[in-house]
């Protein structure tokens, strides 16, 4: 194996051979101002094509991601993307259309996005939706802007608060706060679901809205969301449902029958769309009937044969995405559905409930469910036993790289001390599962017996572990000879 010089630049190396000439050279001066002239020459890297595409390459090979291994990252549905909606999306149609081109040329297009609200539509039980929020948290903020101007448009000024369980999703408080709403918590109960006596004593003519997240963030169903939802509805608040774990529900519950009032959808979780840097995201929000006159404009209809535009909207809260939202991720999702079917759908759920079961099954007698209640599609374990033995919940996620395996999410919920949140999804096999709870329940013993060796842990990794405070505090994104390294503990 060639040897890993990191420095790879040397005087006079290129990566490229420019044909000559053909034209008389001119003076840059007479194009560019003398004062934007460089005074010396940029100091990029000199190297030729092969070293160059080593190195990138290289970089490739020390990324993880759901094409080499099992993500486990809990509320996040890691799910494997299916490589045939990249070749849907790549097809020349949609590859080469381009936002400002007239309506009559991208029908194809503009019928593909109908489909996929109607299809949204019929899954979710909900009156309308927006494809245009870029991601689940603007998603999010769409749904509380509309709240707040359903309210307004009502004359209801006085309701500036949003009640939020502490299961829900971490970015809930934050959305609501962005709209200019008072956030105010709603406990949990000895099970797991929201206090419904704590929601009753904070519901008041001062509540615009409930936001519960179901199944919320301890993979655990509300199976009071009817009572919920009438309580909330009596209040005269609206109940706006967190969409990030509707991989659990697809094909089996609708929220528009458990009377939500508005929802967002990650599709770059529950329909395959690529998560993360391999984005864009896409969030697309469906509404009740009560809401539907202040979604976004425009808004995709099919009149007399054709699909147009439609900005007529008085209500509407406007604009949230540049033109029409992340499309490539619409195409992608609409292949998942079709792909799929109904019934196709249906089973997703039921898999990856099914997984998250079986998973917990083969861990729970070492790493304890701290509401030992039937999970859905993820479930919490905590490593509080763990501190006994000097190990918490960051200890384990850096030993299972080791065992090369991605990290679960740990930390969250934070109502879960050493929370250790792991969602298997429907894709992945038993052999995959079977080969985790092995590694987790090998870093269980270690933790006993060699506390040390996970203190310690990653020691296989390309970068040991870092100290993410320092390297916060003191980011350093450029490498130069000299460059900070921000390790806890240092290479052996």
């Amino acid at each position: 194996m060639e040897p890993l010089i990191f420095e790879k630049s040397r005087p006079g190396r290129r990566a490229y051979s420019l044909p000559p000439l053909d034209v008389p050279p001119q003076p840059l001066e007479e194009h560019i101002p003398p004062r934007l002239l460089r005074k010396h020459p940029a100091e990029l890297p000199e190297v030729s094509e092969p070293e160059l595409l080593r190195h990138y390459v290289r970089l490739s090979q020390l990324n993880y991601s759901v094409d080499t291994g099992f993500y486990p990252l809990g509320s996040c549905t890691m799910k494997y993307n299916p490589k045939l909606n990249e070749r849907v999306a790549s097809l020349e149609g949609f590859r080469y259309a381009h936002p400002l081109q007239p309506q009559e040329t991208v029908q194809g297009l503009l019928r593909l996005m109908y489909e996929l609200t109607e299809a949204l539509k019929t899954i979710t039980g909900l009156a309308d939706v927006s494809l245009q929020p870029a991601a689940g948290a603007q998603g999010e903020l769409t749904g509380v802007l509309m709240i707040r101007a359903y309210h307004y448009d009502r004359r209801d000024f006085q309701r500036r608060k949003i009640l939020i369980p502490d299961s829900a999703h971490g970015t809930n408080p934050a959305s609501a706060a962005m709209a200019g709403f008072e956030v105010v918590t709603i406990r949990s109960n000895a099970a797991g679901r929201i206090d419904i006596a704590d929601l009753e004593r904070h519901l008041g003519d001062d509540v615009a809205a409930l936001m519960l997240t179901n199944p919320n963030t301890l993979g655990i169903f509300e199976r009071d969301v009817l009572t919920i939802e009438q309580l909330v509805h009596q209040a005269g608040a609206l109940f706006y449902m967190d969409g990030a774990n509707l991989n659990a529900l697809v094909g089996l519950v609708r929220p528009g029958d458990m009377g939500v009032d508005c929802l967002h959808i990650n599709l770059h979780k529950t329909f395959s769309t690529p998560h993360g840097g391999g984005g864009p995201g896409s969030g697309p929000v469906c509404v009740s009937e009560r809401l539907r006159p202040y979604l976004p404009i425009p808004r995709i209809v099919h009149r007399n044969g054709r699909y147009e535009l439609d900005w007529d909207a008085p209500k509407s809260i406007g604009r949230v995405h540049s033109f029409f939202g992340n499309v490539g991720m619409f195409i992608r999702a609409y292949a998942y559905i079709r792909m799929l079917g109904a019934e196709g759908l249906q089973r997703v759920s039921r898999d990856a409930i099914l997984n998250a079961n079986y998973l917990l099954s083969r861990i729970r007698h070492v790493y304890r469910q701290p509401y030992p209640e039937p999970p859905m599609h993820e479930f919490v374990v905590t490593a509080a036993d763990f501190k006994a033995f000097g190990v918490r919940a960051m200890d384990i996620a850096k030993r299972l790289l080791d065992y090369g395996f991605h990290a679960p999410t740990i930390y969250f919920p934070l109502i879960v001390p050493e929370a250790m949140l792991i969602e298997p999804t429907e894709t992945e096999t038993k052999q995959t599962l079977d080969a985790f709870a092995e590694a987790l329940l090998q870093i269980a013993e270690e933790a006993q017996t060699h506390p040390e060796l996970l203190r310690s842990a990653p020691h296989r990794t390309p970068v040991r572990r870092l100290n993410d405070a320092l390297a916060a505090r003191t980011l350093n994104v450029a490498w130069q000879e000299g460059s900070a390294v921000y390790h806890t503990n240092p290479a052996p």
